[in-house]
Order: C-alpha cells, then structure tokens, then sequence
C-alpha cells in the first residue's frame, strides 16, 4: 500500500466520525460508542461546547488546546472570559469497563442532558447535543445555501495525495 494511504488511513481511524443517538442512564453515565471508545481508552475530557453542547476530547488534543488558551492575552476580558469557560467546566474522565464516562451534574444541568442524546463526531473531539437541540442545529445547517457553501465559505478544497 502506499505511504500516503497508510498515513491518511492512520489520521483517519484517530478521529471521531459519524453520528449516534444515546441515553444517559440514571447515575448521568453516557455509553460512549464503540468506535470512540478505543480513542477514550487513556481518559479524556469532557467540557462545555461552544453551542448549547459539551465537547469530549481525548488528552493529547485537550492539552493541545489549552496550550493555546494559555497563550492568550490576560489582559483582554475575551481572553479571560475564554480560560473561565474553558478551564472551570473541563473535567477529566477515565470510561470505566463497560466503555461509559460519566457526565459531571454541573454539566448535565446547564446543557438540559437527560433522555436521548445525539453524539456527533468532530474529527478531533465529539459534541453531546439533547436530541432535540440537535435536530433544530442540523435543520438549520440544511436550510442554509448548501453542503457546498461551508466548503467555499471557509475555502476548503478536498485534496488528495493519491502518490
């Protein structure tokens, strides 16, 4: 096989892809699906999301990400506003056998997480969204100009190193 396939296909099965419904149970623990379960297996963190949401990360892309909202500026109230959010809702999570993490209850509280879920993949992190939240987010997202406008809107070009 070539290189360039070997490492597409590397980066690809460590990303977080596709969409699953799931519930939490009664002690506010989410079964995180089989596919993400094996890129949690050193723990994560789960945190706040920047829509009515939180985000799950594994370690290497949560620090990656704090070493950035570290070097933000402290004497800017956005910047200090970004590191409250950021760092105070963030908790670390080891899944336990059963491939389930649990949602801390601050959390669960200010996002509305109770009954079905939508797990949606992120690439580098997945989002938990109520069900219900998710369905009004994605038919927005659809109503809009198109699958094509995100693409040249943020001038992403597919490309691939078929060499």
């Amino acid at each position: 096989m070539p290189t360039g396939v070997l490492s597409l296909t590397g980066k690809v099965e460590r990303m977080f892809l596709g969409r699953y419904q799931h519930t939490l149970d009664g002690k506010g623990r989410l079964t995180v699906p089989a596919r993400y379960r094996q890129l949690l297996a050193e723990g994560g963190y789960i945190l706040q999301g920047l829509d009515q949401n939180l985000m799950v990360m594994r370690v290497d892309a949560f620090e990656a990400l704090a070493a950035q909202v570290n070097q933000t500026n402290l004497t800017e109230d956005k910047a200090r506003d970004l590191r409250r959010v950021f760092f105070s809702t963030a908790e670390y999570f080891e899944p336990d056998k059963s491939g389930r993490i649990l949602v801390p209850q601050s959390l669960r509280s200010e996002h509305g997480l109770e009954g079905e879920l939508t797990l949606i993949g992120m690439g580098s992190h997945f989002e938990i969204w109520p069900a219900d939240l998710w369905q009004a987010k994605e038919s927005k997202m659809r109503s809009n100009a198109g699958n094509a406008g995100y693409f040249s809107e943020h001038d992403l070009r597919p490309t691939f190193d078929g060499s």
